[in-house]
């Protein structure tokens, strides 16, 4: 395996996990670089890098980032987001994988892509319900402004320094553990 493969990788699994939170931000991020030539993409997947592509994801981002601020709309929003994160998680890395046979590829797309996107955006939708249930939904803005900002900022890093986005994306999984130990304890 090549190093770049191992960077492909780390971008694809970094851009999962910012499904996770938004899952229009980390294809609309890919859809520029690609745009931009600062990413290559799978020659399958080189339509993102298109015009039409870059527009149709910007407007479905600007959409998706608004309706999060728009009571129930946002939980409606959360019961779909875990299959759809899950579907994007693992397109985002088999379009960023290169150099891995297509069986190597789409397994690890479907696990370390599609697992990690769902995992985070069943435990966004869970604390956004934790805020509705326990703030009546006012605090519903805040929690839609960080996760907005995390994968604005987890796109960012796995675009530019894709190593460092593999360590956040660790970090993040070892604290969902946590919490999941932390409500399973409270819950027994």
């Amino acid at each position: 395996m090549t190093f770049e493969t191992l960077l492909s990788i780390f971008l694809g699994i970094g851009l999962a996990a910012s499904v996770g939170f938004r899952v229009f931000v980390p294809l609309f991020a890919l859809s520029l670089a690609a745009y931009f030539n600062v990413w290559e993409l799978n020659s399958n997947w080189e339509w993102i890098g298109s015009a039409s592509a870059l527009i149709t994801l910007g407007v479905a981002t600007v959409f998706e980032i608004f309706a999060y601020y728009l009571p129930y709309l946002d939980n409606l929003l959360d019961s779909v987001a875990i299959p759809l994160a899950a579907i994007a998680g693992t397109a985002v890395m088999v379009s960023t994988v290169a150099d891995l046979s297509p069986v190597f590829t789409w397994a690890l797309a479907i696990i370390a892509g599609g697992g990690t996107a769902a995992a985070i955006a069943g435990t966004t939708g869970a604390t956004r319900l934790a805020s509705t249930a326990t703030t009546g939904g006012i605090g519903n803005s805040v929690v839609a402004t960080l996760e907005t900002g995390t994968s604005v900022m987890m796109s960012i890093i796995s675009l530019f320094i894709p190593v460092l986005a593999i360590l956040f994306v660790v970090l993040i999984l070892f604290v969902i553990h946590k919490l999941y130990k932390k409500f399973r304890r409270n819950k027994a």
